[in-house]
């Protein structure tokens, strides 16, 4: 798990619930951007995802509630494939955002809810 980019936690957990703060696609072992395709950036936050769930004893399986943010709607067919390989069904609440910008320059950051 990569360390924090700025000031925030990367989860809370209140009783059984935990509130993971949004990944980007950055690479643990060396704190860069993955520079790839979206689908790789996707799973590579996704991967983030996972690790801070792991810290907070928890799992992608127990994922409730998730918010992709994006800069380019053109990356939303190839987001969806990618982030649909990665959670069972039921699948998690979500939304997708687009916004002007996210941190580092990345395409895509995802945050979740996760109940055990």
């Amino acid at each position: 798990m990569s360390e924090p980019i700025a000031s925030y936690s990367p989860f809370r957990r209140s009783g059984t619930t935990v509130y993971c703060s949004g990944q980007i696609p950055l690479v643990a072992e060396t704190g860069e951007l993955l520079s790839g395709s979206i689908a790789e950036e996707v799973h590579q936050a996704i991967d983030n995802l996972e690790a801070v769930l792991g810290q907070a004893n928890s799992s992608l399986n127990h994922v409730v509630k998730t918010t992709v943010f994006m800069i380019d709607p053109r990356d939303y067919a190839e987001m969806d494939l990618a982030y649909r390989s990665r959670f069972a069904d039921p699948l998690p609440a979500r939304e997708a955002v687009f916004v002007a910008g996210l941190p580092k320059q990345a395409r895509v950051e995802i945050s979740a809810v996760a109940c055990d």
